[in-house]
This record gives C-alpha cells, sequence and structure tokens, in this order.
C-alpha cells in the first residue's frame, strides 16, 4: 500500500492490545465446604462433632451472658450453685430472650411469665400455671452440654449420641515448680482486637504459613519478634493423624540450629510456640480458634505461666505500640496478622488465589479437613475425637529448640 502523497509504501504500527486486566473478571468465590460454619452446612457438622471454648469460666455467672458460636446465638450463665449452663435464648413459652432473665439456684428464669429452666433446660416451674405447672415436665429449653476445665467453658453443640469426651492436653496437664495455668479470652496470635472480622479458615491456614513470619513480620514491619525469626528457613511440612505439622529449620551465625515446630491440629487448634523464644522447649501454651459465624472469629489461649498477665504480654507489638494504640496511617505502615487476614476480605476468594510451593502446608491442611468431612458426611467420626474417658492427655511435638 502507497502513501497517497509520495507513493512510498505505508508503515502499519501495529496496536498493542492490553491483557492481563481486571476487565471481564469472573466473580469471586470461596471454598463454601471450608469456611461456612452454620448448622447443616459441611464445615459447620464437623466442627460440631468437637468441643469448643465458649468463654471463660469467669464469663459464666449469675448475670446472663450473650454469646454466639458457629453462628448460632446463645446465652451462658451459671446457677447459683455453680453449674454452668448453655441455653437457646428464646423461652420456649413465647420466644422471650433469656438474656433478661434471672439466674436462680436452679436455674435461669424469664422475665415475661417467670418460667425457670435448668442448665439442662428442664422446666422446672410455671408460676402462672395452676400447681406450678402440671405439664411443666413436656416442655425443654433448648440447650448444649458444657464443662469447665484449664480455666474455660467448653460446650458440645453437636449430635447428642455422637458427643465425645473433653479432651486433655499434655503440654497444660505436665506443670513445673512455679508455673500455674493462666486462660485468655484476648485473641492472642490474632494480630487485633478480640473479635476479628473475618473467617475463622484465615487465620487457621496462618498456623502452616511460616514465611510469611520473614516477611510480613519482620522486613516488612520491622522486627516484630526475636532475630531468630529473621532468617528465611528450610521448613518442611508433616500430616498427623490429627494435625498438620510445620518443620522450620534455621541455621544460625554462631553455627547452632534453631528448630521450631508449630502444628494446626483438629479441629481448630493452634499449636505455636511463642515467637520471641523466652525459653526454649516444648510448647507453652494452646490456642483454640472460635469460629463466631462466617464472617468473625476469636481465640482463647491457655498457657502455663509464672506471673499472671504473662500471657496478655505475649500479645504482638507494631511500631512498640499494641494494635488498638496504632493509627489509621501506623496500620498501613506496618502490618500484621489482623491486616494481613481481614484484608483478604470477610472470607477470602479462593478462586482468585495462585499457589505456590511455599504454600504447600495450606494444601495439605486443606485436603485433611476435607477428608474430615467426607468422613463425616459418610456417617464416621472425624480424627480428633475420642470416647474413651481414660484416653490419656494428646501429645504434640511442637516447640523451639536451639540444637549444636
Amino acid at each position: 500500500m502507497n502513501d497517497i502523497a509520495s507513493g512510498a509504501p505505508r508503515r502499519v504500527i501495529p496496536i498493542e492490545i492490553d491483557s492481563g486486566t481486571a476487565y471481564g473478571k469472573p466473580a469471586p468465590a470461596h471454598r463454601k465446604d471450608l469456611t461456612e460454619v452454620g448448622p447443616g452446612t459441611p464445615m459447620g457438622e464437623l466442627l460440631r462433632r468437637y468441643w469448643h471454648p465458649v468463654g471463660l469460666s469467669s464469663d459464666a455467672t449469675d448475670t446472663p451472658r450473650q454469646v454466639r458460636v458457629l453462628g448460632e446465638e446463645l446465652i451462658l450463665f451459671r446457677d447459683k450453685t455453680g453449674r454452668p449452663g448453655l441455653v437457646y435464648p428464646h423461652c420456649a413459652h413465647r420466644g422471650s430472650s433469656l438474656f433478661y432473665g434471672k439466674v436462680e439456684e436452679r436455674g435461669i428464669r424469664c422475665c415475661y411469665h417467670g418460667w425457670l429452666f435448668d442448665v439442662q433446660g428442664r422446666c422446672v416451674e410455671q408460676p402462672c400455671e395452676p400447681q406450678g405447672g402440671r405439664a411443666r415436665d413436656k416442655v425443654r429449653q433448648p440447650w448444649y452440654p458444657v464443662q469447665e476445665l484449664y480455666g474455660l467453658v467448653w460446650a458440645y453443640m453437636g449430635p447428642p449420641d455422637r458427643k465425645p469426651v473433653l479432651p486433655r492436653y499434655e503440654c497444660l496437664e505436665k506443670l513445673e515448680d512455679g508455673e500455674f495455668l493462666e486462660a485468655n479470652a484476648n485473641s492472642i496470635g490474632g494480630g487485633g482486637p478480640q473479635i476479628i472480622p473475618c473467617n475463622w479458615l484465615q487465620h487457621y491456614e496462618n498456623l502452616v504459613d511460616p514465611f510469611h513470619v520473614v516477611i510480613l513480620h519482620s522486613s516488612f514491619s520491622g522486627t516484630q519478634f526475636v532475630e531468630q525469626m529473621t532468617l528465611m528457613p528450610q521448613v518442611q511440612w508433616e500430616v498427623q493423624p490429627h494435625s498438620v505439622r510445620t518443620i522450620s529449620v534455621r541455621k544460625m551465625p554462631d553455627g547452632k540450629t534453631f528448630r521450631r515446630i508449630s502444628e494446626a491440629g483438629l479441629p481448630t487448634l493452634r499449636v505455636i510456640p511463642s515467637p520471641r523464644v523466652g525459653r526454649y522447649g516444648p510448647v507453652e501454651s494452646l490456642g483454640w480458634v472460635l469460629p463466631i459465624d462466617d464472617h468473625h472469629f476469636r481465640i482463647y489461649v491457655v498457657g502455663r505461666v509464672r506471673e499472671q498477665g504473662e500471657l496478655t504480654r505475649m500479645r504482638s507489638r507494631l511500631n512498640g505500640k499494641l494494635w488498638e494504640e496504632l493509627s489509621a496511617e501506623e496500620h498501613q505502615q506496618f502490618p500484621g496478622d489482623y491486616e494481613a487476614m481481614v484484608s483478604q476480605g470477610a472470607i477470602a476468594r479462593h478462586s482468585e488465589e495462585h499457589l505456590a510451593t511455599s504454600d504447600r502446608g495450606i494444601v495439605m491442611l486443606r485436603r485433611l479437613l476435607q477428608q474430615q468431612l467426607e468422613v463425616v458426611a459418610a456417617g464416621g467420626d472425624p480424627a480428633g475425637v475420642f470416647f474413651d474417658p481414660d484416653a490419656p492427655p494428646v501429645v504434640f511435638t511442637a516447640g523451639n529448640f536451639l540444637e549444636d
């Protein structure tokens, strides 16, 4: 083709088409089977086969307390004889909330017409009915079994005929001289407030991601922990019967080897040694990630301590401040686990992920959860539940170890 004026060939300049833009991007989707925890959902039914902490022992008092667990609204209280109770909030009579009830020796009394329910939901008194309610034995307020252990109140919210024993844990059973157990409800390890506004899986998967320690907690936001944690580790993951174990090995400048072992245990256990390496040896605390609903979770922690408040002092600091002390600008400049997890969205967009070799632990953990979903769907019992009251305490191998 010639230029009309000069007769010279016309130069055709190719037009470069932009690629990889966000235009036309499919709507994001999440793994519903692994994230949604309400009644009747696959993960909700799996989690309901285990015991979960629903409060500190001190939270159960003669003042009714509203709690939300696995998407269910419940009322926690302690009757005047000392027994804790966990009941459905709406009175079986005409639906008034037992949050406004009065706790007495035998149970909790509804504010509307005075029906009294014990900690197992039995109606023991109907004061407006003849003879205190001749048919009261036919009424049952929905309730859940609770037990107390390690300074926490635990609830089992699953099928009654599959209720396991409440497990004990070796690292909380064997106390050295001067040690005692301390329970904490401040979501230690979550990097933010008590209640964290994103799906529980976003934190649970974080437990098997040791590489974010080097980037997020070290080079990106400044060293939050000890210098050992800034070194890039050699990592391997191992699937255990009821956990995924992460082994991180760091070669120290003095020739010693720092071996750090952590575990993500079923159903929601965070078996994480102190990142501050206060002392070497087996793990000294356990945390339980409690899914409040699909978009919120919190963490209860129990640990062996020597001083009151020792767990609280384990909270990480960014720019020298606790999370709630940071300004909006500092949250952006010094992000921690909270910012990294919550910014993924209320539920992470799994359809948009590009998993890499460093995410092998996450893949293994998802597979372990998927296997348990399949076991429960087939009518079996998931890993990590026990029915023998004399079963030995659960043993974890997590800890910080310094080797020559």
